[in-house]
């Protein structure tokens, strides 16, 4: 049998398969980015560090802490840690009627004082051996009022006490500053009433004054445009509506076009008349009534009135006696026994040949023109106001008694207050849905006051409940007569109303908000330089 010949040649490599090769290649990215990112996470880490500690140094600085009071041996520390115990056991020590320890107590804090304030003027640490003989003496006296029960739990103890008895004399204080609170705002300043007297003489005894108003009779065809812009202000206060009518005037783009009908009482009739003659506000029409003039207002047809008549009503309101004190004074103001504020619910009898008016309070001064109200689409609604519901306490449950079935079933607690004072009222749509009946079938129910308390506002809410269209909150901004309002509101706000206790005209008026009111008054008129209104 042949052999076969031996094979010299190299044997052959398998070569690497290149799935392999990829995969190889692959892994080795990746670990090279893993590495490169911790790399730089580390270098972000310090950064980050650095920018933090940083920082911290400068928050340091500006606390003025240094490094020996950020030492736990700090010398420095201790003292004003003792210095703090201390203090408080001063004011446990004179409540104990313990004088003689409460003066050894404020004398070593003293002395403690001295020695920190030496070491922060030399700008170096305290020194144990300077500072010891403070530190043992307060140690000391601290030891003694461990030994007096000046502990922490007495501590506390009493204080608790004390905060008990200053909230009693705070509750105390809180109900006659609302009591003398309450009769300033009622008070009408000397100069009002020299105003009204001499104004009342000036009709009388100058008969120029009445030439005018029967020469201004020839505009009666203006009180009945319904074309033209018409404003409402019920009020007995000359001065007050003299800036609501001025202010009015002043920004507005078409003064001739805008007209007010005033009505106020028989005592400031002849004096309002006088006043609004003999001024002019741009060219603004002005009507002045006294509600005494109007026949259908009787209490036959109007359930306030009955009401505002009764015996006890008045006493109610007069002396507080009925209820052993426990409505707060706020609800028993007089002015809710005047029919001048009441008026607002009969404004279409007041003005039977209007279409639409806008209600303004006398406490309120307009900065911008009011002419776009008129064209505001009120979505078939009778009331256009302004919304306070920002707050839970504006929403219906603050202003009505919801344990009173009636309230229950017929009001959303949580439905949005609203604001009187600048209101526009469409009274083809008030006629219509017969708004007054509503507003007399819940006045009725109120005989006893147990629906609400006070005012005009929550009839209002029951009244015009489901017929009231929300207007922009920057027609009308509240609040300047009792809190802080933001500047910005102030700014963009058409109505300012200064509703409240602290009304422009009164001296217990906020001084910040008076500006934007008097500046509608001139100071330099003759009459208001007479009764020394300033």
């Amino acid at each position: 049998m042949r052999r076969r010949p031996v094979d010299f040649r190299r044997p052959v490599r398998r070569r690497i398969s290149s799935v392999v090769w990829w995969t190889l290649c692959g892994i080795s990215v990746l670990l090279f980015i893993v590495i490169f990112s911790k790399e730089s996470r580390i270098e972000s880490r310090s950064t980050s560090f650095n920018k933090y500690y940083t920082k911290y140094e400068k928050n340091i600085e500006g606390l003025n802490i240094t490094d020996e009071m950020l030492s736990p041996n700090s010398i420095t520390r201790q003292l004003s840690d003792q210095i703090s115990l201390a203090k408080a056991f001063v004011v446990i020590a004179k409540e104990s009627n313990n004088l003689q320890f409460a003066w050894e107590l404020s004398a070593q804090i003293r002395n403690s004082q001295v020695l920190l304030s030496s070491a922060a003027t030399r700008r170096a640490p305290l020194t144990t051996r300077e500072s010891e003989t403070a530190i043992r003496d307060m140690a000391l006296l601290l030891f003694q009022a461990q030994q007096l029960h000046y502990d922490s739990a007495t501590m506390i103890m009493r204080l608790k006490a004390k905060i008990q008895v200053l909230d009693e004399q705070m509750g105390i204080v809180n109900e006659k500053s609302s009591k003398y609170g309450q009769i300033a705002a009622e008070e009408i300043p000397k100069g009002l009433y020299c105003i009204g007297i001499r104004l009342t003489t000036e009709w009388f005894g100058n008969p120029n004054l009445q030439r005018k108003k029967n020469e201004r009779m020839q505009i009666q065809t203006k009180l009945r445009d319904s074309n033209l812009y018409h404003f409402c202000v019920f009020s007995d206060n000359i001065l007050a509506t003299s800036v609501v009518v001025n202010s009015t005037a002043l920004n507005s783009k078409n003064p001739d076009m805008v007209v007010f009908h005033l009505v106020t009482d028989e005592i400031n009739y002849i004096a309002m008349k006088a006043w609004f003659a003999m001024n002019t506000f741009r060219g603004v029409t002005v009507e002045v009534q006294k509600f005494e003039d109007f026949k259908w207002l009787n209490a036959s047809y109007v359930p306030v009135l009955k009401q505002l008549q009764d015996s006890e009503t008045q006493s109610y309101y007069f002396s507080g006696h009925n209820d052993d004190g426990r409505t707060p004074i706020k609800f028993r103001n007089p002015k809710y026994l005047s029919m001048l504020n009441h008026l607002r619910f009969y404004i279409p009898e007041v003005f039977p040949a209007l279409k639409k008016v806008v209600f303004l309070d006398d406490d309120v001064v307009v900065q911008k023109d009011l002419s776009g109200l008129f064209s505001v689409d009120l979505n078939s609604n009778v009331n256009g106001a302004v919304e306070t519901c920002m707050e839970t306490f504006h929403r219906y449950h603050k202003y009505l008694n919801y344990s009173h079935p009636l309230i229950r079933e017929h009001f959303d607690p949580d439905a949005c207050g609203w604001a009187f004072g600048m209101n526009v009222f469409d009274l083809v749509e008030w006629r219509k849905r017969n708004v007054t009946e509503i507003y007399h079938y819940w006045q009725e129910k109120n005989v006893d006051r147990t629906l609400w308390k006070l005012g005009t506002l929550p009839p209002g809410l029951l009244t015009f409940y489901g017929l009231t269209e929300p207007l922009d909150p920057s027609w009308h901004v509240l609040g300047l007569g009792y809190t802080n309002v933001d500047p910005h509101l102030i700014e963009k706000g058409a109505v300012l109303h200064f509703n409240g206790n602290s009304k422009p005209w009164l001296k217990i008026g906020m001084e910040k908000y008076k500006p934007l009111w008097e500046k509608h008054v001139d100071y330099s008129h003759p009459l208001l330089q007479q009764c020394n209104f300033h």
